[in-house]
Formats: structure tokens, sequence, C-alpha cells
């Protein structure tokens, strides 16, 4: 029997009929072939359960943030030879991990599989809580709060690509405000929960997230999905397609059919999926190391500033590390085969933009908290814990505007209700740069600061969905590594916003009102720019709004 070969180049399969009628009826229609995208899951029924887990994740990872800020001075008294410089690093330990390795932890959860990333990087962060609960010395705390930087950086870009596919994609920016809600409470949240637990034991602030742990971990192991997705990697092959994904039925010299079945196709007819070749992709490690330098060196010089000085040496020094190393980064992963941020990414125009919103949101959100904190505490001479209850009508409007989210995006479009958001955003600042005085009593607190954080907690629970949902215009094989990279404009975007407002208020320990002032503009204006990033986003619905 002779069979003249049909195979396409670079394939291994057979992808053009031969010549002559067509021996299939007309009542069987040839099915559509699968198109080159990933292929669009169905919205999974336990969706909801699988966010909650993934949201635990982000709660402890935020929380545990912000939480041991107000613990210093017990954690001092602990460890009474230690210096303020050397107790600094118990909460920069942490922040400079985070964020060095967002981007290189992403792209292993790709390679290694998202459930099996983010349930061992919960577990390690369950057990170096309980090393930095029981602590002898103040190097053993630094160095349990390394450890929890690195799994913290696991679990934070794996829970929101492992939440995202599970929803189908009209419920994706509601399943992002939860998260973000659950992140924004963490956040303004984390001073009054650091104050009553640090009132028992400053330890009880690592402890708390053990028994967390344990249970996020039992159910992820029965809730988030074993197998990944079906894809397949373009790195060096073609996926093995046929043209109806089924039987391709190949003519012989005796007019007789013999059916070639392709490896993937099921055997009641239906549509078959993609084989999945795993071709071995290649390492980056020099890529990883650019990366972790740049992002290691920049804010270190971020965080240590206000301590070494802004001018100082050894700020200058790994301000300058860190903007060569990026240098070499962005230069390597142009050549490199498979780096380890690829740069086809940011060819995603919806996801770059979204990157450079949520910079620039996060410089105004990280300063907009600190200046109300020393507005409470310095200003007004609130205690601890009454600060942290008048900066919490800012959560409880996320967590209200979040629930609404999704109808209000699928309303006005993902565009608009971005820049909605963000000018909401915009306004908090500009309304205590006009209403904001002296006086801390209930009525002044009622009209001069209050309206701010309810249109704070709008811009929250808008523009954070919308721009954390552009990690879903990725290919699902690329969701772990773009969520790293927005969740690195996140941190990168704390820690700046943080840097910036020490020098726009001069550096004082406690400024007055007329810094705080200066600061309010300065967030005004990134608010601002985060607006006009939102306008510029684009989406395929967007488009196809336009359109219509």
């Amino acid at each position: 029997m002779k069979i003249p070969s049909t195979k396409a180049e670079g394939s291994g399969v057979s992808s053009a009929p031969l010549p002559g009628p067509d021996p299939r009826p007309e009542s069987d229609p040839v099915p559509d072939p699968r198109p080159e995208s990933d292929p669009v899951p169905g919205p999974d029924p336990r969706r909801w359960l699988i966010l909650a887990v993934a949201s635990t994740a982000q709660f402890l990872a935020v929380l545990d943030l912000i939480a041991v800020n107000i613990a210093f001075p017990a954690i001092g008294a602990d460890f009474r030879s230690a210096s303020t410089a050397g107790l600094s690093w118990v909460l920069n330990a942490y922040t400079i991990v985070l964020a060095a390795l967002l981007v290189p932890a992403g792209r292993l959860a790709d390679e290694t599989g998202r459930r099996r990333s983010f349930l061992l990087g919960m577990a390690l962060f369950g057990l170096a809580s309980v090393g930095c609960g029981a602590a002898p010395d103040l190097g053993w705390l630094i160095a349990a709060r390394v450890v929890q930087g690195v799994a913290a950086a696991v679990v934070v870009p794996t829970s929101l690509s492992l939440a995202l596919p599970a929803f189908a994609p009209r419920e994706q920016a509601t399943a992002v405000g939860v998260w973000t809600a659950v992140s924004a409470v963490a956040a303004s949240s984390g001073p009054v929960v650091g104050g009553l637990l640090a009132a028992l034991d400053w330890r009880w602030i690592f402890l708390i997230n053990a028994p967390v742990v344990l249970g996020a971990v039992v159910a992820g192991l029965r809730l988030l999905p074993r197998a990944e997705p079906v894809r397949t990697e373009n790195a060096g092959t073609e996926p093995v397609r046929t043209e109806n994904a089924g039987t391709e039925p190949v003519r012989t010299e005796n007019a007789g059919t013999e059916p070639v079945r392709a490896e993937s196709a099921r055997a009641d007819g239906a549509r078959a999926e993609p084989v999945r070749t795993r071709a071995v992709r290649r390492l980056d490690p020099l890529g990883t190391l650019w990366v972790l330098v740049a992002t290691g060196s920049l804010t270190t010089a971020c965080v240590q500033a206000p301590e070494w000085g802004y001018a100082a040496p050894a700020t200058l020094a790994f301000l300058g590390v860190g903007v060569v190393a990026g240098a070499l980064c962005a230069a390597h992963v142009r050549r490199h085969p498979d780096p380890v941020v690829d740069p086809a990414l940011f060819r995603t125009r919806g996801f770059t933009t979204a990157a450079l919103g949520l910079l620039s949101y996060f410089l105004a959100y990280s300063a907009i908290l600190l200046a109300a904190t020393w507005m409470f505490s310095g200003v007004w001479g609130y205690s601890t814990r009454r600060a942290g209850l008048a900066v919490a009508p800012w959560p409880l409007t996320v967590l209200v505007v979040s629930a609404l989210s999704g109808r209000i995006v699928r309303a006005l479009g993902e565009r608009r209700g971005a820049v909605l958001g963000a000018v909401a955003f915009t306004a908090a600042p500009l309304w205590w740069l006009v209403a904001a005085g002296p006086s801390g009593d209930g009525a002044h607190y009622a009209a001069g600061f209050l309206p701010g954080l309810v249109l704070a907690g709008i811009g929250a629970g808008l523009y954070q969905p919308v721009m954390f949902a552009a990690a879903g215009l990725l290919p699902a094989r690329r969701l772990s590594v773009g969520s790293g990279v927005l969740m690195m404009s996140r941190q990168g975007g704390t820690a700046l916003g943080v840097a910036a407002l020490v020098v726009v208020t001069g550096g004082a320990r406690q400024p007055g009102l007329g810094e705080l002032r200066a600061g309010w503009v300065f967030a005004a204006v990134a608010a601002a720019v985060a607006a006009l990033a939102g306008a510029v986003f684009r989406t395929a619905d967007d488009k196809a709004a336009r359109r219509h």
C-alpha cells in the first residue's frame, strides 16, 4: 500500500487533504481547528472557593508587610542590644526579598506548576512564621523574615494566576476586585491587628499565621486544580495539530480509507486538545541574576534612603548598581532565546499600560496611607488604636465597591472603569488639601477627612481590579510571570512612594500639616498619571465596544 506524503514542513502530522473526493458525508461537517491562542476554559464550579484560598495567601503576605511596623518598639525591648538600623531590617529584609523574587518566582511557577508552587510556598511561609515567632535573637528573626519574603514571592503571583483561569472573562473583574479588597483590608488593618497582637506579645504577629496557613494548605490540596491547563509551548517545537482534531482519513490506492488518529484525539470524535509538547525550556540564570540585582538594589536604595540619607554614598551606590543591572537585564532579555522575562509580555499593550499604571497608582497609594498615619498620630495626636480605626472607612469602602466592581466595569467598560477609579483616587488627596485642618475632633474628621477616605476606597475598588486583571490578557503559560511583573509594579511603587513622600516632607520624622499638604500634592500628581494610564488602557472588549 502506497500512501502519498502530505506532511507539512515543520510538523509531524498531515495538514492538507489528498486530491480526490472527500469520503466523509456532507452531514458530518469538519470541526473548526483550535485557535492558536490558549484554550479558554469554562468557569470552575469551585471558583469562589479557589479564590478564597488564593486570597488568604495575599492577605497574609500583605499583613506581614504592614503589621510588623507597629511591633518595632516591642521587638526592640526584647532585643535591647539591637540598634534602630538593625531593627529596620526586620521589615526591609522581607520587603527587598519579596520585590526581588516576584518575577523569577512567577517564571518558576509557570514551569513547575502553579498548584505545586503555591502549596510549597504556603508551607514555607508558615514554617518561616513559626521561625520568626520563636526567634531567640535579632539575627535569627531577620533570617526568618528573609525566608518569609522568599515564600511570599512564590505565593503572591501564583495566587492570582491560579484564581483567574477559574473564572469566565466576564467574572474576572469581580474576582480581582475581591482579591484586591482582601489586599486593601490587610494593608489598612495591619496597624490595628499589629497593635492588638503586639499588646499581648509581638511574637503573635507571626505565630498567628501558622493555623491560617495550615487551613489554606489543607483547603488547597482539596480545591486547587491538580492539572495545569493544557497548553502548547513555543520553544522550538510546533504543536501537533490536525485539520479536524479528530481522525484524518488518508486515501489509499484501493480507494479505502485508513484513519490516522492524532495522539490527542478523543475516541468519541469530539474536538481534541492540542498535544502537550513539553519541550525543555532553557533556563536563564544570568537574566534571573540581573533581575534580582536590579530590583534588590533599587528597593534597598528606596527603603534605606531615609536612614542613610538620600545623597549618602551607600544610597547612590545601590541606586547606580540597580540602574546598571536593569540596563544589562534589558539588553540580555532581547538576546536570550528564552529569557526570564519575555519582552513579548510588553508587546501586549494592555498589559504594559497596566504595569505602568499600577506603578503610578501605588506611588500615590503608599504616600496617602503613610500621610494619613502621620496625620492621625502626629498632627491630631491619635493613639495607635484610634488611628487604625480612623483609617478603617477606606478598606470598608473597598469591600463594598469591590463587590460591585464587576457590574460597574461591565457597564462602563474596562477603560472607563479604570479612569473613574483613578479620578476618584486623585480626588482624595485634593479633598484633604482643601478641607483637612489642625483639629482632629470628631466633626472635623467627619467633614474634613472621611470623604477623602471614601473616595480613596472607591478608587482602589475600581482601578486595581481592572489593572491586575490585565494578567489575563497573557497566554495561560505566562500567567504567573505576568502576575509577578504586575506585583513588582506594586512593590516598586510602594517603596518609591514612601521614599518620595519622605523627600517631599523634608525628611521630618513627624511632618506637620504644611509638609503633609506637599505630600498630598505629590500623591494627587501620581494618581493623575495612573488615570492617564487608564485612559489609554485597551483590551479586546474595549475595542469591540468602540466598533459597535
